[in-house]
């Protein structure tokens, strides 16, 4: 049974917000992979700069923005629940999705992600959130661990790095956790997601900032401004602004509806992978990544079925 939402963004413009975070973010993961190979620069000190500079740019846009009249203020418990469950959360995420992508390349790491994502979302809105999964829904989640087995398993050598796919079931963890966590607290209007972003990266950036020093928080490298303009992208567009608009929408729309827009994410980040950086995709690559676009893709139709049966059942007012 689905829980109405309540949420002070109308739902279309909450689907465009969604869809920009989408083409943002699959932009990321091509521009961690130019960073990796002309420089010496590590996931995790990466990781931590992406959240410095999304923090200070966030900040920023928090200072300029107009006064808004004074809104009922979030319980405490609840503000603390948001704030830290979306920091861990956002720092296991990119972290853990940067480090795949080094390993095992960005086609890959990226699909694993996203792919493996919608099936932890689906099963945890079932168990968490009461939301029913239905014949359509279990079949979307078992093609997807079917797509996931055939691109694992099935890899040429080279192609498929078995400790760069843990790196991204990983990184799906901590996806799926920040977007039913964002679901959840959204049904009662949420917080403010400029605020909750800053607060995000804020916790991302402290708790990042020793294993970055570990590894290495500068970068050395022959092509300096490329680098920093690399770096400064990851900051501005597929984190600040992308992470503002994602947490925004995903508070008024299903989970499941959620997962099937963000599957804009890998599949430009696949074109991006061929086109521009030259990976290799086997047919074992392109048969998994196909089969778990499609059920994610399942599960949006299973979505639209449950809404569609619960809306005949609602009364009608007289």
């Amino acid at each position: 049974m689905s829980i109405p939402v309540a949420s002070a963004l109308p739902v279309g413009r909450s689907m465009l917000y969604l869809v920009v975070a989408g083409v943002a973010w699959g932009t990321a993961g091509a521009a961690a992979s130019l960073i990796f190979r002309v420089s010496d620069l590590g996931p995790l000190a990466l990781s931590f700069w992406r959240c410095a500079g999304g923090l200070v740019l966030l900040a920023g846009a928090l200072a300029l923005r107009p006064r808004r009249a004074p809104r009922e203020p979030e319980p405490r418990r609840r503000r603390l629940l948001r704030i830290l469950g979306t920091g861990i959360g956002l720092t296991v995420f990119q972290s853990a999705y940067f480090a795949a992508v080094e390993v095992t390349g960005l086609a890959v790491g990226t699909v694993v992600t996203l792919g493996a994502g919608p099936v932890l979302i689906a099963v945890g809105a079932r168990v968490l959130l009461g939301e029913r999964l239905g014949l359509g829904g279990l079949a979307a989640v078992a093609g997807a661990l079917t797509g996931l087995a055939v691109l694992v398993l099935g890899g040429e050598g080279g192609d498929v790095v078995p400790a760069g796919v843990l790196l991204a079931l990983l990184s799906a963890s901590g996806y799926a956790a920040i977007t039913l966590l964002t679901r959840w607290l959204g049904r009662d209007g949420g917080g403010d997601a400029l605020t909750t972003s800053a607060w995000a990266f804020g916790i991302g950036a402290v708790g990042l900032l020793p294993m970055a020093l570990a590894e290495g928080v500068v970068p050395h490298t022959a092509e300096t401004g490329q680098v920093v303009w690399l770096m400064v992208y990851v900051a501005a567009v597929p984190t600040a602004l992308a992470y503002a608009l994602y947490f925004a929408g995903a508070a008024a729309v299903r989970a499941a509806t959620v997962s099937v827009i963000m599957l804009l994410e890998p599949v430009s980040a696949a074109l991006i992978a061929v086109t521009v950086l030259r990976e290799r995709l086997t047919a074992a690559t392109v048969l998994g990544t196909l089969l778990l676009l499609t059920a994610v893709a399942g599960l949006a139709l299973a979505e639209a079925r449950g809404a569609a049966v619960a809306r005949r059942k609602e009364p009608v007012a007289v």
